[in-house]
């Protein structure tokens, strides 16, 4: 029985502490991430980082979102998801306080591996909470989510400058105020503790071995990867792409900050509106269109206007992350196709800036950048449309249960 229903003979504050945690704890699933950006430059200095450690520190959220997202349904059944979502803001708190602490740049990319690992296993237990305590309200309740992450993610980009200088240019202080936001989303798990979902710590029907075999689960990896790397490519080169076409380096981080800020009213939009379908394709359609259009429009003329229309495209991603848990009948399949979509898709996504950057290279040009993104844009089509169809993953036993 979830939470949800029992607190219906009760009180509804047990709901209320539930939504709580939620939103707590997605605003600060991307604090390690996107706190560093801005800092890289002050942090490479500081700590002697070479470029290959750079280039590490950079590429450690996708291999830790990949890794230890895949492992968190095998965890959860053996600790519980409320415990193990409290260890998971624990692992944030105590890495970003770490890597806040120290002067060596090997401590720091152990600590920002710790943390990222407390932010993998988020990723794939809120979904699945989601799913357990809001079975009737999915979309609502992702709505709450993907808009609390986004906000964390917009808030730790833009406030981390202004509070290192605030701070005398310590970037120490600029980064370590990220672990008390942790602290304070673990209080409401920790109340939660004793409302523990009862779990099944047996043999799962949907281990990663038998999802590998399921089109469903690899047309939803497939999905969330394509749709994490057009993010990861814009996130990474927007700026670069405005400065070739004109743009000063001012304007550019404007206009990369607006695409950011972009995600708050899309992530509440998206969810909502794709629950008013029997299934999620049209949403898929009309997504991918708006991308269509605003890569087009930066390819032949590269203009700010367009990045409205492919921040729209990116409610794809509130949209991915609602199929984890529409195409699921329960909370278990939920946190199975959750760790292999995530793990799975983040790893499809880590490569899309690295191969943008080496094209753009050896051409001195957009046009193959370009290119690649429509080809990855035809295949976030495809998966989308077999992802979207309402179907459940528990409907494939042949290919699950082998």
């Amino acid at each position: 029985m979830s939470v949800l229903t029992e607190s219906r003979s009760k009180s509804g504050s047990l709901v209320w502490l539930l939504v709580l945690g939620i939103v707590l704890a997605a605003l600060n699933l991307r604090t390690a991430v996107t706190s560093v950006g801005p800092l890289l430059d002050q942090l490479s200095a500081g700590l002697g980082m070479t470029s290959v450690g750079t280039g590490l520190l950079t590429t450690l959220p996708v291999l830790a979102f990949a890794t230890v997202g895949a492992v968190t349904p095998a965890m959860a059944r053996k600790v519980g998801e409320h415990r193990l979502l409290l260890v998971a803001l624990g692992l944030l708190g105590v890495g970003l306080a770490t890597r806040a602490l120290v002067d060596s740049a090997p401590v720091f990319l152990l600590s920002s591996a710790v943390a990222l690992s407390g932010g993998a296993i988020g990723n794939v237990l809120i979904p699945t909470l989601i799913k357990r305590h809001f079975p009737g309200r999915v979309g609502v309740m992702t709505t709450v989510y993907t808009t609390a992450l986004a906000v964390g993610t917009m808030m730790a980009a833009a406030a981390t400058v202004p509070i290192e200088r605030a701070a005398g240019g310590d970037w120490h202080v600029a980064l370590g105020v990220w672990a008390a936001l942790a602290v304070v989303a673990a209080l409401p798990w920790l109340a939660l503790l004793r409302s523990e979902p009862q779990r099944d710590t047996g043999r799962t029907e949907a281990g990663p071995g038998r999802l590998v075999r399921s089109k469903l689960a690899w047309s939803v990896a497939v999905y969330f990867g394509t749709q994490s790397m057009i993010a990861y490519i814009m996130f990474g080169w927007l700026a670069k792409i405005l400065t070739d076409a004109g743009y000063t380096t001012s304007q550019a981080g404007l206009v990369l900050g607006v695409f950011t800020a972009l995600s708050i009213p899309i992530s509440l939009i998206i969810p909502v509106l794709a629950t008013r379908f029997r299934d999620q394709r049209p949403v898929v359609v009309a997504l991918v269109a708006f991308y269509v259009v605003g890569f087009t429009g930066m390819w032949i003329s590269p203009s700010w206007v367009w990045t409205v229309f492919i921040g729209v495209g990116m409610g794809s991603f509130p949209l991915a992350l609602m199929m984890l848990a529409l195409r699921t009948r329960t909370a278990d399949h939920t946190a199975a196709l959750s760790a292999f979509g995530q793990s799975a898709g983040y790893l499809i996504a880590g490569a899309g800036p690295l191969v943008v950057g080496v094209l753009h290279e050896a051409t001195g040009g957009w046009a193959l950048p370009y290119t690649l993104i429509f080809f990855v844009l035809a295949v976030q089509l495809l998966t989308g449309l077999y992802a979207g169809r309402n179907r459940f993953l528990e409907d494939e036993p042949a290919k699950i249960s082998g």
